[in-house]
């Protein structure tokens, strides 16, 4: 590099690798505005491998001491530093640092305290991290073109394994449907990749039907966590994987559990994320980022084996088999509906908070049939039955329940038949984007930052904005902590109809 490099930038970021991973638009818009731009990340000394492989960054400079790394900074004779971490260690590395051109993001740390001590509201508090970084751009007049990470910006060194050599790969997904519907394009990728490689699923009971219909899959191990099988399943599942002799295990499942039973596997590699609360028992970890979808988050796992990009996850899902097939066909000519155009409704969640209210549910029913002449199929669990009874009564309408009256397997084959799929954050409405059916989501204390939005083009979200207690939860809960569930009681049945209405005209 020339020492009259008119733009040697800094970037200082010494926090976790999550937070690092968030930076990458900062770096493109960089480039965009000055193609010659010599880039420096300052980072933690533990995360400087798995940072190195990016496109935009030029080189890597490693935290090691206070006096040392100003030393090294002022050494470099930088034209241009970023403080993306603004804290008092990186502001004085920045007094110190000798370069005449800085800028610092605005993490607003006293509106944080005071939210978090007094429950203080501020408009401050409602933008993304990464939205914060990227106004730090402004004190150079860079324009903000990219937005969001892309899967493909890290690329980190896998680990030391001959493709060759690999005779089966284990794949541990023992969470939700929905979490397990996002697992199927790792599942197909790695086959892609190992073509001659047996391919070994865990999961659990509730949720092996879904991988059952995919070719790719051998085998499935069933981890069952209900009851005594929470603890004694831990044995029992590591054994299972040690006698399928496993070569790789990958873990997109981030629980300490998870974790614990792929060590006892005693699988020789075994990838997690880097935030999994067992990582410290995995011989590899690939970085985990919330702004990236889950389906493709879980690819970053084959990172760990193999140094190839991804192009976005395709969700396209096997057939759900013959029989599920015949009867969903059945089920829609028993009550009549071969010819109708259908749209499925799906009102109940795991999680209370995450339901849209059932009266509103049953107001959209009645719009959607009597006004654009669209039938819905309601559809859920065992648990939703009494729920989709409840909306059925009050509708003024004709929907058909089917809650309850499905296998997984047959709802998957009820999904293609929808022109439109209207739900809250939830299983089915991973499964409804793997098919291809437009999904209207209802978001209220989950946000689409947590990365389980529906997946692909077309696809709506609708929520409130401007809530400063969302999200309140990874899953949500039982109840709002607030008390005011205004993060779905504000959304109104006009919004989402006039919604669906323009999803289906389109």
């Amino acid at each position: 590099m020339k020492e009259t490099q008119k733009h040697k930038i800094l970037v200082m970021r010494l926090s976790s690798l999550g937070d690092i991973i968030l930076l990458s638009p900062v770096f493109k818009n960089i480039k965009a505005k000055w193609p010659d731009a010599y880039i420096t990340l300052l980072v933690k000394p533990q995360f400087a491998q798995a940072l190195s492989g990016h496109p935009d960054i030029d080189n890597i400079m490693v935290f090691k001491g206070f006096t040392g790394t100003v030393c090294a900074i002022r050494a470099a004779r930088f034209t241009h530093l970023l403080d993306l971490h603004s804290t008092l260690r990186t502001r004085l590395l920045a007094l110190f640092s000798g370069v005449a051109n800085k800028a610092r993001y605005n993490k607003h740390s006293l509106q944080r305290r005071l939210h978090v001590k007094f429950k203080l509201p501020s408009p401050a508090l409602e933008k993304h991290t990464l939205e914060k970084y990227l106004e730090a751009l402004k004190i150079w007049d860079i324009p903000v073109k990219y937005t969001t990470p892309k899967l493909n910006d890290w690329v980190f060194r896998p680990a030391d394994i001959d493709r060759k050599e690999v005779e089966n790969i284990c794949i541990f997904q023992t969470s939700f449907i929905g979490d397990s519907v996002l697992t199927t394009p790792l599942v197909q990728k790695t086959a892609a990749l190992f073509p001659k490689a047996k391919i070994t699923v865990v999961t659990r009971p509730q949720t092996a039907e879904i991988f059952q219909h995919l070719k790719e899959v051998s085998e499935i191990i069933i981890d069952d966590k209900r009851g005594l099988g929470k603890i004694t399943g831990v044995l029992n599942t590591a054994k299972a994987i040690r006698q399928s002799r496993a070569d790789v295990i990958l873990v997109p499942h981030r629980s300490f559990r998870s974790a614990l039973i792929a060590k006892l596997s005693g699988v020789k590699v075994r990838i997690g994320f880097t935030n999994s609360e067992g990582r410290f028992f995995y011989t590899k970890t690939v970085p985990f980022s919330w702004m990236i979808h889950d389906a493709e988050r879980n690819l970053y796992l084959l990172r760990g084996i193999v140094n190839e990009n991804f192009k976005s996850a395709d969700l396209n899902m096997q057939n759900a088999g013959p029989n599920a097939e015949d009867n969903a066909a059945k089920m829609l000519a028993d009550a009549g509906l071969e010819s109708q155009v259908l749209a499925g409704i799906h009102p109940g969640s795991v999680w209370p908070t995450k339901c849209w209210p059932y009266e509103n549910y049953a107001k959209l029913i009645t719009r959607l049939e009597k006004e654009l002449g669209v039938i819905s199929v309601i559809v859920g669990g065992d648990k939703d039955i009494d729920l989709g009874e409840q909306v059925s009564r009050i509708s003024d309408a004709h929907p058909v329940n089917l809650a309850g009256k499905t296998t997984l397997s047959e709802l998957m084959a009820l999904m293609k038949r929808f022109k439109l799929f209207v739900t809250n954050d939830s299983g089915p409405m991973h499964i409804a984007a793997a098919f291809g059916v437009p999904v209207l989501a209802i978001f209220g204390p989950t946000t689409k930052e947590l990365g389980f939005f529906p997946y692909g083009e077309g696809n709506r979200v609708i929520e409130v904005k401007g809530l400063p207690c969302r999200p309140c939860a990874l899953h949500g809960g039982k109840k709002c902590p607030e008390g005011h569930f205004k993060c779905m009681r504000d959304i109104t049945v006009d919004e989402v109809f006039s919604t669906a209405k323009e999803m289906l005209n389109k």
